[in-house]
């Protein structure tokens, strides 16, 4: 088939389809993005999270912000919504991450991965905005170091690379990093609200980078347009098939036609297409491993709050995420913070209890602390300056589990759903946050003179862990026996067809993923040809085991 109306449709803008759209324009090619959420500009961004309707994610009750969280039997996901993806709410935080990531089993025998990715590492790096170490040092800077020591691993511990402009402080300057190119940068302010969204201008979002330069070359992004279907067309080529996000009455459903198509929509995104085009039989290619291998990153979310902080302690003042420090050689922590008054995730939080104790003995837990100490539990529960009073601790390990998803009935309506996968179990709680989170709660105390505890979450009360980076589920492979894509990021039996997200990584990187993800994108749009020329691609062909 001919005369499609674009070269190459772009389904989500987050760090994989905002390289996608930048590399592919550059080469020529008509790229249209669509976007399930709505565009941003800084000033539209909440003020805190109790602006709901522009902080979260549920288009169908008129919210359109940029905080998506999604509910499976083993694991609640958080994730980003928005021109930009998750960039509008990560923490900026841009870790490498270390050999055993490269070296799992899934595709080590694919390619020597550490070595081919290490320059788009770099390109990534530079691309982003990257300043490799923190240039600030507080109080939470302070208590991180504190717990590390406390914890024998002090040896570990150091400032973040971040994604950040920090300039001089609130003070609007010509792009500082593309001559000119890029949109006008405001100096970090420290006011802690990355993840809320960053109304100064100094957070390095996708819009301020690759999606802003992939504009000015002719790419089309179109926001709140969901994608309902993507069909392999009997000549060649897909229809795309599109509805307003949120659309209860007038969907304003179209198709459009392209001669390939790059799958970016995020793990939970990317997942639900490719399952539900494979029953369909939009796709029929597609690998039945569609959904093994999923990885929550084997994450915990815990950490510690005072019942009361002076003003003096400023826990909520800097970006998202500052320093990190590893309890083990395969277990990875960092700070989290929220600016003053964005509280509302602090709901999740409540008393920390084994987790390897029954249900019913761990709610017996969260209630018999509560009686023991009703006041100090309701000032510690209190949301009242939440985000002020406490330091939140991100657990993520480089350990080798998984989940399985998969499709099934439930009221008439297909949903993914989730099983226990490949590897260990998937963890309901890591007991290294545990002692993580305890370790911080020490030191704030010593360090600050105030009280405080340590902390658990309430899916982790019942035995679901919370994860900000879902992943994996249309992983690297060297045959459709044992994956979703080639390692050109071609879907098996689709090869038009492509996984640019973090769908593809094959293994839990133990670090924020954004920028592997980002590498693995900018590899894989370097072997695309420019408009016109031949593909000198190799045809797919599985790799003998």
């Amino acid at each position: 088939m001919t005369g499609f109306d674009e070269d190459v449709v772009i389904v989500g803008s987050g760090f994989g389809g905002a390289v996608a759209a930048l590399r592919l324009t550059e080469k020529g090619h008509r790229v249209r993005v669509f976007e399930a959420g709505r565009r941003f500009e800084d000033e539209d961004f909440a003020k805190t999270s109790w602006d709901v309707r522009r902080y979260l994610w549920a288009p169908g009750l008129g919210c359109f912000g940029v905080q998506r969280i999604h509910r499976l039997p083993h694991v609640m996901i958080l994730a980003g919504a928005g021109v930009g993806g998750g960039s509008l709410n990560y923490a900026n935080t841009l870790y490498q991450p270390g050999g055993a990531f490269f070296a799992d089993r899934q595709w080590a025998g694919i390619a020597d991965w550490e070595t081919e990715l290490a320059p788009h590492y770099a390109t990534a790096k530079r691309m982003l905005g990257v300043v490799e170490r923190y240039p600030h040092s507080g109080p939470v800077e302070r208590i991180m170091a504190g717990a590390a020591e406390d914890l024998g691993v002090g040896s570990t511990f150091r400032h973040a690379p971040v994604g950040v402009w920090f300039g001089k402080p609130g003070e609007r300057t010509a792009d500082p990093f593309f001559g000119g190119e890029g949109p006008e940068r405001t100096g970090c302010t420290l006011c802690g609200n990355c993840m809320v969204g960053c109304r100064v201008g100094a957070k390095n979002t996708l819009m301020k980078n690759y999606l802003a330069l992939a504009e000015r070359r002719g790419a089309i992004i179109e926001p709140l347009r969901t994608v309902t279907e993507v069909r392999a067309l009997a000549g060649g080529g897909f229809a795309v098939t599109t509805r307003r996000s949120g659309a209860w009455l007038r969907h304003g459903q179209r198709t459009v036609t392209a001669r390939e198509v790059v799958l970016a929509a995020g793990t939970w995104g990317t997942q639900q297409l490719l399952h539900r085009m494979k029953h369909t039989g939009a796709l029929p290619h597609v690998s039945d491993a569609v959904g093994r291998l999923t990885r929550t990153n084997s994450e915990a979310l815990d950490g510690a709050v005072a019942t009361r902080v002076p003003e003096s302690l400023a826990l909520a003042s800097g970006v998202a995420i500052t320093t990190s420090f590893h309890v083990d050689e395969s277990t990875h922590v960092e700070n989290v913070r929220y600016g003053p008054g964005s509280n509302l995730m602090g709901a999740l939080a409540t008393v920390m209890v084994p987790g390897d104790r029954s249900l019913a003995r761990r709610l017996g837990g969260v209630v018999v602390r509560a009686l023991r100490s009703p006041i100090r539990q309701f000032r510690l529960g209190s949301l009242r300056r939440w985000s002020e009073r406490g330091i939140i601790a991100l657990v993520m390990q480089t350990a080798d589990n998984s989940l399985t998803l998969s499709l099934r009935r439930r009221f008439g309506r297909l949903t993914m759903t989730s099983a226990q996968g490949h590897g260990e179990p998937n963890p309901s709680h890591l007991p290294q946050a545990h002692r993580a989170a305890r370790a911080i709660a020490a030191r704030m105390r010593s360090e600050g003179g105030v009280p405080a505890e340590a902390r658990g979450s309430w899916p982790e009360v019942f035995g679901i862990p919370l994860t900000a980076h879902f992943l994996g589920g249309a992983v690297i492979s060297a045959s459709p026996a044992d994956g979703v894509i080639d390692s050109y990021h071609r879907v098996w039996g689709h090869p038009g067809l492509h996984v640019v997200d973090g769908a593809a990584v094959p293994a839990n990187p133990g670090v924020n993923p954004s920028l592997t993800i980002t590498a693995l994108a900018e590899r894989a749009l370097s072997f695309w040809p420019r408009a016109g020329d031949d593909d000198e691609r190799p045809p797919q062909t599985p790799v003998a085991g």
